[in-house]
Order: C-alpha cells, then structure tokens, then sequence
C-alpha cells in the first residue's frame, strides 16, 4: 500500500536542504551530520534520514543556516597549478583559495586536475551543481589537447569507437586533428562522460602524452575571452534557458512582467498660448490633429536685386561716374592705373 499524498513526508531531506544554502555537497553533508555537527532544533543529529522545512532550525558549527539563496551560475578559467577541491591533504593551492573575496561560498560542478585548464562552472546550489553533473543530462565538454607525436585518423580511432583504457571502458569520444606543430599536434576532443583523467588515460593507451589541456566548454556555456583566472556570473535570464524546466523549482518563479509600460521620456508640454482653444490668441491645431488639407507654407518669393551691368548702366545714364573697382594686394600697378580693366589673370 502507498502512501497518501497527505501522509507523505514534508518538506526535504536535510542534507538536501544544506546543500541548496551553499553550505556543501549532498555527500560533504552528510559526513557533516555523521560528525554531529549539525542541530536540528537544539538537538544534534547523526543521521540523514530526517526531513526539514523551512519552519525548522538548522544550526551547522554553532552558526544558524538561513534560507537557501537563489540558484546563481559562474564561469571561471581555472589556471593550471591549482586544485579543484575544498581542502588539499597535501597543501597545495586549490581554486578556492585564489577566488574574488567578494564571491559567496560556491561548488564546482565537476572537476579539472591539477595540470589542467580553462572553462570551470561554479555554483552556489547544489541542485545545480546535481543537475548538470548528471549522466543522463548528457552535455558535451569540449578540450582543446595539446600531445606529443604525429598522430594520425589510424591512431585516433579507437578513441572514437571508445576504449579501455586501466581495465575501465570509456565511452566514444569526438576526436578531430587540428594541426600537426612540430612534434606536437594539436586536438578538439569532445567527450560526455568525464571521468577521472579520461583524456589522459586514454591518450596514453594509444601511445600519445599529454602536454597540454585546455576545457574550451561544457554544454552550452563557452570559456569565449575570459582570462586565467577571472570569473563571469552567468545571466539569470540565460540560465533558465539553457538548463530548461527541469531547474524551475530550483532557479524560482520568473519575475512578473509590469502590468503598465512606462515611458522611456516624457512628451514635451506646449507652452501657454501655443495649443490654446479656437478663437483665443496663438491658437493652432496640435499635430496629432493637423490633417492632410491643411493650407502649406510656400517659399518667400526671392527680392529682384539687378546685376553689375544694369547698375553700372543706370550710373552712366544718370551721369555718374562709373564706380571705381576693386583690386587684391596681388593687382599689378599696370591693373590699378586703369580702372576700366580687371585684374590681370595669370
């Protein structure tokens, strides 16, 4: 017999719950209430089987855990030197360690080794970080692989049909030859499973070593122009689409759209007199009012102003003398001694 709706379990199992506020994985949880370092209510527990609600008091190394925070994506271009952990047994720098101080507490989803670089995305939910680390999500990442040797499409194919590589099968991968470069050659590999490694190992079963690895991508969100080392939120608006319906409960209701559009300036009011009401002084029709047989505005008709001739001739019929012309600095004496020529032209 199933259970009822009504007599269901509320709410969601605590290390869930601790994972969606950003306090650490579903699994770091759960080491984290078998230490008994986490209090429900005032009582310490030891065991994940328990449901919370949000009426619950949850309390993790003697700080209160508040309410989970909206789910948030980053790029980040991890650099080569660092480790993809929260704290190294050996004490080597991880990336958590080199990140802005101003970021929240946030997970990788995935894993990049120590030797290798680029597209790492980063989150502060661990539904997030479940959902796009999923098998069955089935996202490609792409690599940029730099490896030693003159590899040919002979060479590559196996990795194509998939190999096995330490007695453990890893799925077909894309392989394309980019350019050979000396003794090195340079490869786009695309893969969907993302083991521990996998390129390398599997690089290594087919005689070719690793030198260089660059993560160009994971799904659909690029490493583009970001730097070693800077970090890039993802859109809000991006991530709902891309990750689709299945993260509606956890990215949130969609904000709702005005239910009035503003304007983005405001209409110029008239001045006293310029719009008033027929009859009164400076009346005239707005311009959402003008109609098409309105009376148009023609050009000014052009004054009559007679030319040089006409004038010189009017001078002589008066008996005036002729008015004298003028002359540039550049005139010779020859041009200014008689008037009744013009300037000489060179």
């Amino acid at each position: 017999m199933t259970d009822t709706p009504s007599s269901a379990p509320q709410g969601d199992r605590i290390a869930k719950t601790l994972s969606r506020a950003g306090i650490a994985s579903r699994r770091e949880a759960e080491r984290m209430i078998e230490a008994g370092r986490v209090s429900v209510n005032g009582a310490v527990i030891t065991s994940p089987a328990l449901n919370v609600t949000p009426a619950d008091r949850i309390v993790v190394d003697g700080k209160p855990v508040g309410q989970p925070e909206p789910a948030r994506l980053w790029l980040y271009h991890k650099p080569t030197g660092l480790v993809t952990t929260d704290a190294d047994e050996k004490g080597r720098t991880t990336i958590y360690d080199t990140l802005p101080k101003d970021l929240p507490r946030v997970m990788s989803v995935g894993r990049l080794d120590l030797n290798s670089e680029g597209l790492l995305l980063l989150t502060n939910d661990g539904g997030i970080k479940r959902l796009l680390e999923l098998p069955s999500t089935g996202w490609l990442r792409r690599y940029r692989v730099r490896v030693n040797g003159r590899p040919t499409d002979e060479v590559l194919e196996p990795l194509r049909k998939g190999i096995i590589a330490e007695g453990e099968p890893f799925q077909p991968m894309e392989v394309v030859l980019d350019r050979q470069q000396g003794a090195n050659a340079w490869l786009t590999v695309g893969l969907r499973e993302g083991k521990n490694r996998e390129i390398r190992r599997a690089m290594d079963e087919i005689g070719l070593s690793v030198n260089r690895l660059l993560r160009v991508s994971y799904g659909p969100f690029q490493l583009g122009d970001l730097k070693q080392g800077d970090v890039e939120e993802v859109r809000r608006k991006v991530l709902r689409d891309q990750l689709g319906p299945e993260a509606e409960a956890l990215l949130g209701a969609a904000p709702e759209a005005p239910t009035q559009v503003k304007r983005a300036f405001k209409r110029r009011v008239p001045h006293k007199g310029e719009f008033g009401g027929p009859g009164q002084p400076g009346y005239a029709k707005a311009p959402e009012e003008q109609t098409d047989d309105r009376p148009k505005r023609g050009k000014p008709a052009k004054k009559y102003r007679p030319t040089k001739a006409v004038r010189d001739a009017e001078r002589s019929a008066a008996g005036a003398p002729p008015k004298p012309r003028k002359f540039s600095s550049s005139a010779s004496k020859r041009d200014a001694a008689d008037p009744t020529k013009g300037p000489r032209r060179r």
